[in-house]
């Protein structure tokens, strides 16, 4: 027993140690986690990433929300300026036309606007002329239709037993004018929305028109000014995209014009073909109307069928209605998407959704703008992310302006700085002169002298004859020199770094 007492006292203290921790290895109980830590594990992977993505679009919709909201207050204003960012894209070549042949920038706006409204109210005159000879030729073709319509209406409704008599037309017509009456504070506030309506076009219109002269004339220096309100390293990069997407808005307006284009010839090649009576005025109301959604292909539309329909018959009407439909189901399902979508780079699915949802969510405005603001947001974005502007001639030129008027800002700084410290050093010395024994190398009483004249540091950058005469009033040739070899100490850090990450 005492040998054994004497191995178990001689155990060492570390082996005792070791000896309880492993017997508490097996004796403890898991450490118990916190709620948060349960409910992590719980979650599956994916449903934490799901989350995380769905509060994210969840707050680009809600922003995108008020911000159409918003600007639904101010649409009098957007809308004039975006017609008139449209149109700049479509005049600018004739602008150019004019410039070159020495015409100042606004009278050269101002002839181009003269042009093209000559030129849009010379078709309306035209095409008003062309209906009112052909009406008055077709008087009679005309009559005799409407009265054939009057008698299949009245041969359909006995042919369901409905026997219209003259009483009974009497008391229906009797009955609208009642309901007329009755009705009239209503008609009423119909008809002030309509002129509340027509009022705003006609300053949205005037509003446009004079944007439009300005953006002809001034609109590069316009973006220059706007871009001056990005940061300056972030400067070239999107002044290059706006150039691009601008690119892309002039490329959808060409576009748009050869559609309206195919519109207009294939409406008015199918009413010559069927013989409906004044088949160019159509073409022409076609092509002006195309440039509206929705609206103006079914308004030309109605009018071509209705002219069929009064000269030749329903027959004819129903053949000019299938014409109708085949050239603008052209247009829709081919025209558009892929024409249009190669023109400005877009894929066909992304021009039809683009126009069902602006159509759906602001109506026709939002259906004209929702391609061209697409095709704007789509360049400039590759432009961006594709570091485009390293390539850039004119971009690599705004910078290059960039870094020498920071040259000279610096040089200019640097030079303030020296004055004020001369002007500092000069008080300072007069102020010793003047007072006695605040000079230490003079004694007191001392008769006063000139202090030390200010010397120039050498300079290491020499600059050449053409930087000198570049030179702003009051900056030195020293003062710039050390700007520009500070900035280009500064710039080859950055590229040091830069080399640094790219390793």
């Amino acid at each position: 027993m005492s040998a054994e007492n004497t191995a178990s006292e001689t155990t060492t203290p570390g082996s005792r140690a070791a000896h309880q921790e492993h017997q508490q290895g097996f004796s403890d109980e898991p450490p118990l986690k916190s709620d948060e830590e349960r409910l992590q594990e719980d979650i599956p992977w994916g449903v934490r990433i799901a989350a995380e993505w769905a509060w994210r679009v969840i707050v680009i919709l809600i922003f995108a929300g008020v911000l159409i909201w918003l600007l639904s207050y101010v649409s009098l204003l957007l809308i004039p300026l975006m017609v008139a960012a449209l149109l700049t894209t479509l005049l600018k070549p004739l602008h150019s036309l004019l410039r070159r042949a020495k015409i100042p920038a606004v009278l050269s706006a101002i002839m181009t606007i003269l042009i093209f409204l000559g030129f849009v109210f010379g078709l309306l005159w035209l095409v008003g002329q062309e209906i009112v000879e052909g009406f008055a030729d077709m008087a009679d073709q005309v009559t005799e239709g409407a009265i054939e319509l009057v008698n299949m209406a009245d041969d359909v409704a006995q042919g369901y037993g409905i026997d219209i008599s003259p009483e009974e037309f009497q008391s229906w017509l009797e009955e609208a004018q009642n309901f007329v009456s009755e009705n009239s504070d209503a008609i009423m506030g119909g008809a002030m929305a309509v002129g509340s309506f027509a009022g705003n076009l006609t300053i949205g219109g005037i509003l446009a028109l004079f944007t439009l002269i300005f953006f002809l004339a001034d609109g590069r220096r316009i973006w220059d000014f706007s871009v001056n309100f990005v940061p300056r390293k972030h400067r070239p990069a999107i002044h290059g995209a706006g150039r691009k997407g601008w690119k892309a808005l002039g490329t959808y307006m060409r576009v748009q014009v050869f559609v309206a284009a195919v519109d207009a010839v294939g409406i008015a090649l199918g009413a010559f073909i069927l013989g409906v009576p004044l088949f160019f005025p159509i073409g022409v109301l076609v092509f002006l109307a195309s440039f509206i959604p929705i609206v103006g292909a079914v308004v030309t539309g109605i009018i071509a069928v209705l002219l069929a329909l009064v000269a030749n018959g329903p027959v004819n009407a129903l053949l000019m209605l299938g014409v109708v439909l085949l050239v603008q189901q052209i247009e829709s399902n081919v025209l558009q998407p892929i024409v249009m979508g190669k023109a400005v780079k877009l894929h066909p699915l992304a021009v039809v959704l683009a126009v069902t949802a602006g159509s759906s969510l602001l109506g026709i405005v939002g259906a004209l703008f929702a391609v061209p603001v697409l095709a704007f947001v789509n360049r400039a974005t590759q432009y961006i992310a594709k570091e485009q502007w390293r390539n850039d001639d004119l971009a690599l030129q705004m910078e290059r302006e960039q870094k020498e008027a920071l040259v000279l800002q610096e040089a200019a700084r640097q030079q303030q700085e020296a004055e004020d410290e001369e002007t500092l050093a000069a008080l300072k010395r007069r102020i010793k002169e003047t007072v006695p024994g605040m000079d230490p190398d003079k004694p007191a009483f001392a008769r006063r002298g000139q202090g030390p004249s200010v010397g120039e540091e050498p300079l290491d950058h020499q600059l050449s004859q053409s930087e000198r005469s570049d030179l702003p009033g009051g900056v030195t040739e020293a003062a710039a020199s050390q700007a520009r070899a500070k900035v280009q100490e500064r710039d080859e850090e950055q590229q040091e770094e830069k080399d640094k990450d790219d390793r």
